[in-house]
């Protein structure tokens, strides 16, 4: 099993209910209770931060200061790690008290620096209630889980589609104009193709490399098939990505009549769809209980972390909001059984601690109110 990264400590201030906070976290896995709207996602939140990306929510930076009186916006997290091979790092993100609301610095060891300067430095792996939500709200949001997924792994995954997005959207500007330069449209169409099929091919390697993972990742959870519709990774079953951008730009411009009646690309990675089922019964996730939903998740992501393991060489931190909540009995201890035999660092919430008493002696039980963190001292 390859080594873990730790968060040593993490401080924060101005940043959501949060005034000012320091924690260090005193055991691998770490049990944050409290009521509803106490802050325990937000804590998650902030360690979220410190990791390539937007965080857990996906928030507005805008979003992140303390509202109080006063406050002109300013918010600020900072996170020791210990990292297997680089040792002691030093992580810090904020919006200063100067400059844009919606743009913040980042510090690597107390000096300025970028996301991708921290990639090998830092992975984290978080499941939130809210990514249920992509059980129904259609193809786009999964494809959007999937591509966060691959993120983790192909950094340049994001620019990659980002490119797409960018050809395709000229694309579509193009053809709503009739006078448009066929060789203007052609170029476009090129690199359409071009970035698409990067990006489908990320995603059909992601899938492979997580249906190898799946069956051993979770024991005792639901073992997940995942498979993606998309015409484009099909070919590449059978075809070389070379030939698939020449049939997907032909494509394209064959139908540019009808996509200029529809108002967008009726072909393209953007009209993928990530199928989620269980392997067992071969139900369709969009169609299980909550409670079902939430087990096939949970298997998903600790396969994702496990693979993160295999391709970086570290344990990320695994940050889980809630896991516990519409879980039966058995997948209750399945996961309880899962996290204590696990060797990565793990924050998880919970509005009570009594479904964690299992773990009783293996972990730091905390209490937040208030914008306030306290040890229970006598979880037993």
């Amino acid at each position: 099993m390859p080594p873990a990264l730790c968060l040593r400590r993490i401080s924060l201030q101005a940043f959501r209910n949060y005034d000012a906070l320091t924690w260090q976290p005193t055991a691998r896995i770490s049990v944050i209770t409290g009521p509803n709207g106490a802050g325990k996602t937000n804590l998650l939140e902030a360690v979220s931060l410190l990791a390539p990306g937007r965080g857990l929510r996906g928030a507005r930076l805008g979003e992140l200061a303390r509202r109080a009186p006063g406050s002109n916006g300013y918010w600020a997290v900072a996170g020791r790690f210990e990292h297997p091979w680089h040792g002691t790092v030093e992580i810090a993100t904020g919006r200063p008290p100067e400059g844009p609301i919606e743009r913040r610095v980042l510090r690597l060891d107390g000096q300025p620096t970028s996301q991708a300067a921290i990639i090998d430095r830092v992975a984290m792996v978080w499941l939130t209630p809210e990514m249920a939500r992509l059980f129904q709200e259609g193809p786009a949001g999964r494809r959007r889980f999937l591509d966060r997924l691959v993120y983790a792994l192909e950094p340049l995954h994001a620019r990659e589609l980002a490119a797409y997005e960018t050809a395709m959207s000229e694309r579509n500007r193009l053809l709503a104009r009739p006078d448009s330069d066929p060789a203007w449209l052609a170029g476009t169409e090129d690199s359409m193709a071009r970035h698409g099929v990067a990006v489908a091919a990320s995603r059909k390697l992601m899938l492979a490399r997580l249906g190898q993972i799946l069956p051993e990742a979770a024991p005792g959870l639901p073992v997940v098939e995942l498979t993606l519709a998309c015409p484009i990774s099909e070919r590449l079953e059978r075809e070389p990505a070379l030939a698939v951008e020449e049939w997907l730009a032909g494509a394209l411009a064959e139908h540019r009549p009808a996509d200029r009646a529809a108002g967008g690309a009726i072909l393209g990675v953007h009209r993928s769809d990530l199928a989620i089922r269980d392997r067992a019964n071969g139900a369709s996730a969009t169609r299980a209980s909550t409670g079902q939903q939430k087990a096939l998740l949970l298997a998903i992501m600790l396969a994702h972390a496990a693979l993160v393991a295999q391709r970086r060489g570290f344990l990320p931190l695994l940050l889980l909001d809630e896991p516990a909540v519409h879980l039966d009995t058995a997948r209750r201890a399945a996961l309880l059984a899962i996290l204590a035999g696990h060797e990565a660092q793990i924050l998880l919430t919970g509005t009570d601690a009594e479904p964690y008493q299992p773990l009783a002696g293996r972990v730091e039980m905390l209490h937040v109110s208030e914008g306030r963190l306290a040890t229970i001292e006598h979880f037993a």
